[in-house]
């Protein structure tokens, strides 16, 4: 791609980062909260198991333990989030919602409107090659050590590319076992399963 190109979209996405990170500031602010506690909040639950660790957390939000640990401590005051124990490891500290926690944590789990309005905006096959190019650009971050791994059709042991050559839905999902479009690609699924390295290139 031309630099000219690249430099145009880079823009474009710092743009879109900009709307991003002020309605998070405003979002966070009206439950007063900071971003990262939010953060915080959200990946706690969407975890499969409905807790983690203070290291997890701040591999899920790429930041520091400390950081994590001052937003836990914060949310631990507010009676949003409480520690406990693990059984097989006493020494390890798990962070679960509290009631009060997953009722806040829901209510600030959608996507502002203003961002869901300009996404409307593309027509289906737009989503579809925006997914896909977004899918990439997240894999090469993740490669490059920029960003945590996150749970994509492209390394997941069930996903199927391109296996319904010329239809509407290329792709399949052997977990659900049903075919998908490019559209129905997810960047971060609660069924994934990591593909072996040896088999992560034919993705």
């Amino acid at each position: 791609m031309p630099d000219d190109n690249r430099a145009k979209l880079a823009a474009g996405l710092a743009k879109i980062g900009l709307v991003i990170r002020h309605e998070a500031w405003r979002e966070a602010g009206d439950h007063g909260l900071t971003p990262t506690q939010t953060q915080a909040m959200v990946a706690i639950d969407a975890s499969s198991a409905g807790r983690l660790s203070v290291g997890e957390i701040a591999r899920e939000l790429a930041v520091t333990q400390p950081t994590v640990s001052g937003a836990i401590s914060a949310l631990e005051r507010k009676g949003l989030i409480a520690r406990e124990r693990s059984e097989d490891d006493g020494r390890v500290v798990h962070i679960r919602l509290t009631a009060a926690g997953h009722r806040q944590t829901q209510a600030m789990a959608t996507w502002p409107d203003v961002l869901l309005r300009a996404i409307g905006d593309l027509d289906e096959h737009e989503q579809g090659v925006f997914v896909k190019g977004l899918m990439k650009m997240i894999r090469s971050l993740q490669e490059a050590g920029r960003i945590p791994t996150a749970r994509m059709c492209s390394g997941c042991t069930y996903f199927r590319p391109h296996v319904h050559a010329g239809s509407d839905t290329p792709h399949h999902c052997a977990y659900i076992d049903a075919p998908m479009r490019d559209v129905d690609l997810r960047l971060d699924c609660g069924d994934h399963a990591a593909i072996k390295t040896e088999h992560a290139e034919r993705l």
